[in-house]
């Protein structure tokens, strides 16, 4: 799938056109509807956990090192035995359908194209098997609990990703309960999701997104219609039913027991949770406060991430997911423990303002700022990069830990 000439002239003018995600969110704005556009953006409560994201990963600074060859840098980075171009994945996105139609198809061709990570989520609106086929080497399978009858769909699901082939399954911790988030419930975006009048309205003044919806057809929680037995409306009520609740420490052992491959976890904020995870032989964690969608009160994964890579970053891969918008974040997240970064709303804003080659546009971005970020540093491969000298959030300190094989 290697991009013809014309399509690396185009990605290149965008680059120069749409050189931050905040570029592409003014332009996304106006391209999807307002319910759309909340969506995305949108955090739990008052939102403060979705601000405090970006404010601590913007006080993290790195010293920068000059005077040393850094032609060429190379970005690649090893995860789970396989080299990918650099450590960053797309996050999964609830219903990415609604957001940009054919939202996880066009991820799954990025991420295989750009040769990084796709955390397909277990709410995508097309099935881990047709995703798998889009991106055979880089399929990640995000799984949520769906804790009735002891878990027998969650099982299921998780047998389909390893049947499909996928790499690494992550299960998602913290959703132990539905949350507020105002600006859905003021749009009326509700599950099972219907459109109102002020909806439709919305949608004819967003011609692109309302061409791409009449391309690709109404967006539907893929995975789950094996086990809803019908159409839109009543999927859409077997989730808001059925998923959710949070995993316990003895269902993710039975998880962990029955899949073969990497396992992770996603949504760990605390030292005693990660310990609780490496006991159970997980073999790596997310740490995630949800993008801020889920508990308002919780602090910064990147405020969190330096204690919990001390604690167990000798025994497990460690990953940042929240408020990660650009390649120096993913640097930031690897200065202070982490092995890489994932990242969800750049990506989805990116498809909203840019139409299908977004996600695309989104990779190379990434992978092009890390590697400038890192020429900065004086570095011309990841495997020094928590010597760096860091300040956050008050102190100038290198790293204090051992720094571990990536693995």
């Amino acid at each position: 799938m290697d991009a013809v000439p014309s399509e690396i002239r185009r990605l290149a003018q965008l680059r120069r056109g749409f050189p931050s995600v905040s570029d592409l969110e003014r332009r996304a704005a106006r391209r999807i509807p307002r319910f759309a556009f909340d969506f995305i953006q949108g955090g739990a409560g008052d939102e403060s956990g979705l601000l405090r994201n970006r404010a601590a990963l913007q006080s993290v600074q790195i010293a920068p090192r000059y005077g040393r060859k850094v032609a060429p840098v190379d970005p690649s980075a090893t995860l789970f035995g396989r080299r990918y171009a650099a450590p960053i994945g797309i996050s999964p996105i609830g219903f990415d359908g609604i957001m940009w139609p054919g939202a996880t198809r066009l991820f799954a061709d990025a991420a295989q194209r750009a040769n990084i990570p796709y955390l397909v989520g277990t709410l995508a609106t097309e099935t881990i098997e047709t995703v798998a086929t889009i991106a055979p080497d880089v399929t990640w399978f995000q799984l949520y609990p769906l804790p009735a009858d002891d878990h027998r769909i969650s099982h299921h699901l998780a047998d389909r990703a390893q049947a499909a082939g996928a790499q690494v399954l992550v299960a998602t911790l913290d959703v132990p309960a539905r949350t507020k988030r105002p600006r859905d419930l003021r749009n009326g975006f509700v599950m099972p999701f219907r459109l109102g009048p002020g909806m439709l309205v919305q949608m004819a003044t967003a011609l692109p997104w309302s061409l791409a919806l009449a391309r690709r057809g109404r967006p539907n929680f893929a995975n789950m219609l094996a086990y809803s037995g019908g159409g839109y409306e009543q999927t859409a009520s077997f989730v808001q039913k059925n998923v959710g609740g949070g995993f316990e420490w003895e269902a993710l052992a039975r998880l962990r027991d029955r899949w073969p491959r990497p396992m992770m976890v996603k949504g760990v904020m605390h030292p005693g949770d990660a310990e609780q995870a490496v006991a159970l032989g997980i073999d790596g964690i997310i740490v995630s406060n949800h993008g801020g969608r889920q508990f308002d009160a919780a602090p910064a994964g990147i405020d969190v991430l330096p204690e919990i890579a001390r604690t167990v970053g000798d025994r497990c891969t460690i990953m940042l997911d929240s408020g990660v918008t650009g390649g120096v974040d993913v640097l930031r997240a690897m200065a202070l423990g982490a092995q890489g970064a994932f990242a969800g709303r750049a990506f989805m804003l990116a498809l909203a303002a840019l139409g299908d080659i977004g996600a695309r546009h989104m990779a190379g971005a990434f992978i092009e700022e890390l590697s400038s970020a890192m020429a900065q540093c004086g570095l011309t491969s990841l495997d020094h990069v928590r010597s760096l000298r860091t300040r956050h959030p008050d102190a100038w300190t290198s790293a204090d830990f051992t720094p571990p094989e990536v693995s």
